[in-house]
């Protein structure tokens, strides 16, 4: 039996080949192996021919979704298949793979081939570049979160209150988090309070704290949060629905840095920074007087405005890989991205709930994917919902198709207006002009823009 391997275990041809290839006959044995799998596994040929593949293999896709096994078994190929092996040296490899059936002069099946290329270095080199757009844990190669990266460290030397403003889900207390580990306060406290998860009377308390006696069943001194972010950062989340009692005593805090925990008489000196956050428009919950104007004045000191994930569409690809590997670190999976089809799903969604919806949405796939990639199968329904592009637009590659549909999008926000859709996008408009033409895009005109845009 084994020579009948060994007469097809060695062809010139095959090891000319960059790509790694192996053949298997129809019980799955390997019947030839060429030099650049054994470079990519750290197999030889000779204890590869003659083994069951999955032996030499050890996909992360052997026992359930083998791929060579569907297209024997279905006849369809795979193509660019991105997978996991597990080396010669133990360690795990991303390789794409490439499978189709074997034939004989007369036509009948007699194995299946597979050619499948290293993709670590590809790996790597994204990872490294997805690093050159993060700042603590916040990721983004948006030109407007750029900005707010290059001023961060100056606003983490100072002592001023800062203010950040965004929609829920856009990443504020990440905002607030590289604040504190980028100031002289790292290695103090920080302390996060969600003001509008608590009634005021338990704000209260939560933030002053309490003295023994001060109400029933205060047997014991309580510290608030003040107290317990002594030296270090205490993050106010949710500002605008204080209630105006609340606002107050924070006013009194911040004019002369003391506080007076319930029950006590004696003001407490304490050495924290403020740092607050809201999804509202708090200007304009001064104008309706729902929000005290000196305390508006207080806060708003340096403001930092987290703009919408809807508004920085080209953060997705770079926002799934990050979740793809933490999810993959916490659950012990060993998913490797998602594919094309599903990235335009991505990239024609407006995400009403921004970062965080993003991230319930993938943890929602890794579910549903046990392995490989997520396939647009493994995506709620309204997230692929057909978008006006692919209704009306002509049909492009995949990538054009991605890139399409963000420019659209962008469009379509700024009510078409193209100089301003560049100005957001970071690009010439000469650029956009290009890309739109280029694209075979048809936007609607804008009527009445400056400078015929």
């Amino acid at each position: 039996m084994l020579n009948k391997y060994k007469q097809r275990s060695h062809d010139p041809i095959l090891d000319s080949i960059t790509e790694g290839v192996f053949t298997v006959d129809q019980d799955w044995r390997i019947t030839s192996f060429n030099r650049a799998a054994e470079d990519i596994t750290g197999i030889s040929r000779e204890r590869a021919i003659g083994k069951p593949c999955k032996d030499i293999l050890r996909a992360n896709i052997c026992e359930g979704q083998c791929a060579l096994r569907h297209t024997m078994e279905s006849g369809n190929p795979v193509a660019n298949r991105s997978i996991t092996i597990v080396d010669n040296h133990g360690d795990r490899k991303p390789i794409s793979i490439t499978t189709a059936l074997l034939k004989d002069a007369d036509g009948n099946m007699i194995g299946g081939v597979e050619t499948f290329r290293d993709i670590s270095k590809l790996e790597t080199l994204r990872k490294e570049l997805r690093r050159q757009y993060e700042v603590a844990d916040i990721i983004s190669r948006n030109h407007r979160m750029q900005n707010l990266f290059d001023v961060l460290p100056d606003i983490a030397e100072s002592t001023s209150t800062v203010l950040i403003q965004g929609e829920s889900g856009t990443g504020k207390e990440l905002f607030a988090r590289a604040i504190h580990q980028l100031s002289s306060r790292r290695k103090k406290p920080f302390i996060a309070v969600n003001c509008g998860a608590l009634p005021d009377t338990l704000l209260e308390s939560e933030l002053f704290g309490y003295k023994a006696g001060a109400f029933t069943d205060a047997k014991t001194d309580k510290p608030g949060r003040f107290a317990l972010a002594e030296g270090g950062t205490l993050f106010l989340d949710e500002i605008g629905d204080v209630s105006p009692a609340m606002q107050v005593r924070l006013l009194r805090f911040l004019q002369e840095r003391v506080y007076e925990p319930l029950g006590s008489v004696q003001p407490v000196h304490a050495n924290v920074r403020i740092v607050t956050a809201t999804h509202q428009n708090l200007s304009e919950l001064t104008k309706e007087k729902q929000f005290r104007e000196d305390l508006y004045y207080r806060i708003n000191i340096v403001k930092l405005e987290v703009p919408p994930l809807r508004e920085r569409l080209e953060d997705v690809p770079l926002l799934i890989e990050h979740f793809v590997d933490r999810f993959n670190t916490l659950q012990g999976k060993d998913i490797l991205g998602i594919d094309e089809n599903a990235l335009s799903c991505f990239m024609s969604y407006h995400y009403p709930g921004n970062v965080r919806e993003l991230e319930n949405i993938i943890e929602r796939a890794f579910i549903l994917c046990r392995s490989g990639l997520i396939q647009r199968n493994h995506l709620p329904g309204t997230l692929c919902q057909q978008s006006p592009l692919e209704k009306t637009e002509p049909q492009l590659d995949s990538f054009k198709k991605i890139e399409a549909t963000f420019i659209m999008n962008a469009l379509r926000q700024h009510h078409w207006n193209r100089l301003e859709t560049a100005k957001t996008l970071g690009i010439h408009k000469t650029t956009l002009f290009r890309k739109i033409k280029n694209l075979g895009l048809n936007p609607p005109k804008r009527e009445s823009c400056k400078e015929g845009l």
